[in-house]
């Protein structure tokens, strides 16, 4: 692999929708139930308008950063520009622990779609061979990862609607209040991870802005009308799926206590059809299609990272290289699948997403230092997009994700113990390695 001319611009305004919807739209399909657990139908409300609302305010801001600095980087770039190499490095390494760890969770998940249609094929066996099926269509090219990413997310959003459709004339208000604050105001903080995964993974859109046709432009309208899309699509999903009898329906498999359940939405509509109406089956059928398009986007996405660090020599510097063949970031895709084939061996989904989440978290948190930074040490910046009420949405995305990082601290400490473990060795090994070469 050598670097040539650089990635391939070819991604329009409708392709980016498509791949800012289809990064995140997954986590309308599953695990975003299991935070009703933690605080009812109330405490999850709670949690997930906040969260929203921090999503909102750093699309806003994100997109001037995205639009200023098109680079494959994302935050990497934002923040080495803003604030120097050493917390370019962090944030970096922050975005490239989100979008590795969180695709093996939904890996997992689609190798259970298709064990429960063929019994006889392994979860694990599914999952591992589609993470070769997509790293090689990434590898193939932008264009085709990035059209296939449209036609799965458009079928996605259009089971969501159905969804709601058959759901919301049999929603009963009842059900929305039934024991709906059971854990108080603890319930809220512990439900901000599952809150999260309704939207995690949409900054992705701006580690594809060098392979945008004219990113200064389509950029905004990529991220405004995607984030537009998923707030939509979240209350509706929200709202439909708990109204039909309540939280406890759509989380425990028995519909009352025990063991957990990945498939809110199935749950819910078998309330209304049965298990074994035409309804019911298109539904389990086309979730398959919300799973796949969050997973090959977020593959999509990290391979822009890695590559980034790797041309910028803070990781292995042939991951920065690109494909002579097919002017695709080939590397770094192959070596994002071998970390996540190891993960998705180690069976620990749920703590995945959570290591992935504070990834996330800092990620958000850096972004909006680096935004309130530039503005006032760069005012000469090009911004093609200016964020409106500005610092007002910067301050508060940044209060929202502090705030988010340590209620998952209290809740989750070993695994926040792990994520800063992660983030202070390879700081040192950065950090010796950069000192020994000059």
């Amino acid at each position: 692999m050598t670097d040539n001319k650089g990635l391939r611009k070819t991604l329009t305004p409708f392709m980016l929708w498509g791949l800012g919807v289809g990064y995140v739209i997954s986590g309308m399909y599953f695990g975003w139930n299991l935070g009703l657990e933690k605080g009812g139908t109330g405490g999850m409300a709670i949690a997930t308008i906040g969260v929203a609302i921090m999503y909102v305010t750093f699309t806003f801001s994100y997109t001037e950063l995205a639009c200023a600095i098109p680079k494959a980087g994302g935050v990497f770039d934002y923040a080495n520009r803003a604030m120097g190499k050493n917390i370019g490095f962090i944030a970096g390494i922050a975005q490239i622990v989100e979008f590795i760890l969180a695709p093996p969770a939904i890996a997992f998940a689609i190798g259970a779609y298709f064990n429960a249609f063929f019994p006889q094929v392994p979860i694990l066996t599914s999952a591992i061979v589609i993470y070769f099926i997509f790293t090689g269509l990434n590898i193939y090219g932008i264009k085709a990862a990035a059209s296939f990413e449209v036609i799965v997310t458009v079928l996605a959003v259009g089971e969501l609607l159905l969804f709601s459709g058959l759901a919301l004339p049999k929603l009963e208000v009842a059900n929305l209040t039934h024991n709906s604050f059971p854990n108080g105001w603890g319930g809220v903080f512990a439900a901000i991870p599952f809150a999260i995964w309704f939207f995690l993974g949409i900054e992705g859109l701006a580690n594809v802005a060098e392979e945008t046709k004219n990113p200064q432009r389509d950029l905004s309208k990529g991220f405004g009308w995607a984030i537009f899309t998923l707030v939509v699509l979240c209350v509706l999903v929200f709202i439909a799926a708990t109204g039909i009898a309540g939280w406890e329906a759509i989380v425990y498999k028995n519909g009352v206590s025990g063991e957990t359940s990945d498939s809110p939405l199935p749950l819910a509509l078998a309330k209304i059809t049965g298990s074994n109406h035409l309804m019911y089956h298109l539904l389990i059928t086309v979730g398959l299609f919300g799973l796949v398009a969050s997973f090959h986007g977020l593959i999509l996405a990290a391979g822009r990272s890695t590559y980034e660090m790797g041309r910028a020599h803070h990781i292995p510097s042939f991951l920065g290289k690109i494909s002579p063949s097919f002017q695709t970031p080939a590397n770094a895709l192959f070596g994002n699948m071998i970390i996540g084939i190891f993960a998705l061996l180690s069976g620990k989904t749920s703590e995945i997403i959570v290591i992935s989440v504070f990834g996330a978290l800092t990620l958000y948190s850096i972004a909006m230092v680096s935004i309130l930074l530039l503005r006032k040490n760069e005012p000469e910046l090009d911004r093609p997009f200016r964020m409106p009420f500005y610092p007002l949405f910067p301050i508060i995305s940044l209060i929202i994700a502090v705030i988010s990082i340590v209620s998952m601290l209290i809740f989750n400490f070993k695994l926040g113990l792990i994520y800063f473990s992660i983030l202070t060795i390879t700081f040192l090994l950065y950090r010796t390695f950069k000192s020994s070469a000059s």
